[in-house]
């Protein structure tokens, strides 16, 4: 079950470089950020690809110069930035050079955030405001915040007693989990359940998600309530 509000006749507030550009067959470029294997990274290129989502994943960020995710995009010839830079040396970018990275040398309209174990500068957010998500593996605002990512969502949802969990999208701010929810799916907590089972679960949902909701940003679909409360305007 995904929840997501779907109300036209609104103004948006958000832009992307189609839209801007007057060209409604151009694709947004997606800067994407991973400290794993990055599935959700691999799910929202596969839309892309079959054309679901109207942009293309033109860099990625990491903090781990060898994850599985950035490991996927050299072999696919796409730029990796790695961020934070390590204390003491010039390795990586700092959060002023990945600003002007992003931005300038690559283009990009968006910032997916797709298990980034990192927080994000406050750089990043102001010249992102309302075009940078994170998918979170909980239903927030419970079971988030600093810590919590990974497994330890998953355990501390078992361990909860709660009935039902699934992954959150949401906007990035300057805090952990704390930006406004764009859309939710929900998937049962089983009696029988350990986290892995809880795991895998979210995780099928995630994968069907996030592209859902990249293609709204492409397709400019996002829109807020007078109170700034995000939804989605479904697709004609």
């Amino acid at each position: 079950m995904t929840t997501a509000r779907a109300h036209a006749g609104r103004p948006s507030t958000s832009a992307t470089a189609a839209t801007a550009g007057g060209d409604a067959d151009a694709r947004a470029t997606l800067a994407v950020f991973v400290s794993g294997g990055g599935s959700n990274m691999r799910a929202i290129d596969a839309a892309c690809e079959s054309g679901a989502v109207r942009g293309r994943v033109g860099v990625v960020v990491t903090n781990a110069a060898d994850c599985g995710g950035a490991e996927w995009a050299r072999a696919r010839g796409i730029p990796v930035l790695i961020y934070p830079r390590k204390k003491g040396t010039t390795d990586g970018l700092t959060a002023e050079e990945l600003v002007e990275s992003l931005t300038r040398e690559h283009g990009a309209d968006f910032v997916l955030l797709a298990g980034y174990l990192r927080l994000i500068p406050p750089e990043l957010c102001r010249a992102y405001e309302n075009r940078m998500v994170n998918i979170h593996p909980a239903l927030l605002p419970s079971f988030g915040g600093k810590g919590m990512h990974g497994e330890n969502v998953h355990k501390a949802v078992v361990a909860s007693g709660v009935r039902y969990t699934g992954p959150t999208i949401h906007f990035v701010n300057e805090e952990f989990d704390k930006g406004k929810i764009i859309a939710q799916s929900v998937v049962p907590v089983l009696d029988d359940d350990d986290y892995k089972a809880v795991a895998a679960r979210v995780l099928e949902q995630e994968h069907l998600l996030f592209p859902r909701v990249v293609a709204a940003m492409c397709d400019d679909r996002v829109r807020f309530r007078p109170d700034g409360v995000p939804y989605i305007v479904d697709s004609d």
